[in-house]
């Protein structure tokens, strides 16, 4: 972790959004998730990381006291718009956790994410609540909706980050601007993917899916199976030209005639992840952590604006 900032990670996931500090120049002290096939996914790509598999309710912050981040992404059910919106009476609601840890840990910045239902009005006073609570500690805070797709994502994929930076440093934080150049297609993104196995309608193909993507939906071990999601996040991938009633285990074959399936690979590359990065577990295990994780490149981005204000302001530090 040599020149780099350091951090701490709840609620890791499958590794997008730690895969995305990383580039961003942040060395992971520890990396907290309770799920077990998330953590062989982790350890199978890093392991040199430190995963703490647990539940982050047990996680004991004081040992990492003064690191440079403290980011996470908390359970979105609680604020999904599929979901019952039950926020903080959701026994899910981690955010009380990630409070606890903030406090315990006082790192110089903190980065939380969440799904886009966070940002409803149904949730104003809660937001409030959580910026209240961080400020007493001495933070600025702030929250904001992203697109992925404005920072090179084939996926529209709304999500909300929740900013905290020791006072004296919001000056020098600016959120990242989105990309100049035009939204990634599914058909640009895909095309060789889904044409490896030499599928003679890949052309008109990749000229259908000429769109940026609907979000993925990862599902939950209790509901979650392998497929794109409810009936409307399925019709909108079949305007695509994509079959998102099931997952394929291969592309195409040549004379394959009719609408094909997205592949593990596939969605993962849907989520801005590398094709190097790789899943632990079979096809629904696998599509599970790639449809619930935070893309890569939009907690990339995010982290060049973190690191701009920590080495910017490298004299704050919070010692209360």
């Amino acid at each position: 972790m040599r020149n780099m900032l350091s951090s701490v990670e709840i609620c890791a996931g499958a590794g997008g959004q730690a895969l995305g500090l990383e580039g961003a120049g942040f060395g992971h002290t520890a990396l907290v998730e309770i799920d077990a096939d998330c953590c062989k996914t982790l350890r199978l790509n890093r392991p040199d990381w430190n995963v703490v598999e647990g539940d982050v309710r047990r996680f004991d912050g004081r040992p990492y006291r003064g690191v440079d981040l403290f980011a996470g992404g908390v359970p979105c059910p609680p604020f999904s718009l599929a979901g019952k919106q039950l926020g903080q009476a959701d026994e899910r609601d981690l955010f009380p956790e990630a409070v606890r840890l903030i406090d315990e840990i006082r790192p110089r910045a903190v980065l939380l994410e969440n799904v886009r239902g966070l940002m409803g009005a149904v949730f104003q006073d809660y937001r409030n609540h959580i910026a209240r609570d961080v400020g007493k500690m001495g933070y600025w805070t702030g929250w904001r909706l992203l697109n992925a797709s404005d920072y090179g994502v084939p996926q529209l994929r709304p999500r909300v980050a929740f900013v905290a930076l020791a006072k004296g440093l919001e000056d020098a934080f600016d959120w990242p601007l989105p990309l100049k150049t035009a939204p990634v297609t599914v058909g640009s993104a895909l095309k060789d993917l889904m044409g490896a196995e030499g599928w003679r309608g890949i052309d008109n193909w990749a000229a259908r899916a000429n769109e940026v993507g609907p979000t993925l939906v990862g599902g939950s071990k209790k509901h979650g199976g392998p497929d794109l999601g409810p009936t409307r996040a399925r019709a909108a991938w079949a305007a695509l030209g994509v079959n998102g009633k099931s997952l394929a285990e291969t592309a195409p074959e040549q004379d394959f005639v009719g609408m094909p399936r997205l592949t593990p690979r596939m969605a993962a590359r849907i989520q801005g992840f590398p094709d190097e990065w790789s899943f632990y577990g079979r096809k629904t295990t696998a599509y599970r952590q790639i449809g619930n994780a935070f893309p890569p490149p939009v907690a990339r981005s995010l982290g060049h604006s973190l690191k701009t204000a920590l080495e910017v302001g490298s004299k704050y530090r919070l010692v209360g």
